[in-house]
């Protein structure tokens, strides 16, 4: 049997695991089983979309709606509830961001580096 190369990045005890980090990398958060809105949620779709509007209004992106709707209201997943998605409300609303949120804060991160 051969032997390895001698590498300051192996060692037996990280094998298939990151490279510059601790960890295998195979924890993730896990959505319910059951897709309908839990029993104790009492708040209706049509509730929960005009949050959703009046959160866009005020210039919130949709994973700041989200965060919102989780921890001061209590919806876990607006999904479950009306069953769309946060960004497909606004577009049907005609409130949908202009520019795809992920690539809004590349380029907001690419001007501040060039800065």
């Amino acid at each position: 049997k051969a032997a390895r190369p001698r590498s300051p990045f192996f060692s037996p005890s990280t094998t298939m695991g990151r490279m510059h980090s601790r960890g295998k990398g195979i924890s993730a958060s896990a959505l319910p089983y059951k897709r309908t809105p839990p029993s104790w949620l009492k708040i209706s779709a049509q509730d929960v979309e005009e949050n959703i509007c009046k959160f866009a209004k005020k210039g919130l992106t949709p994973s700041q709606i989200g965060v919102i709707l989780r921890d001061s209201h209590g919806i876990a997943q607006v999904k479950s509830v009306t069953g769309s998605k946060i960004l497909r409300i606004l577009k049907a609303h005609g409130l949908a961001p202009e520019i795809p949120e992920d690539l809004y804060h590349l380029i907001k991160k690419a001007v501040a580096i060039r800065k």
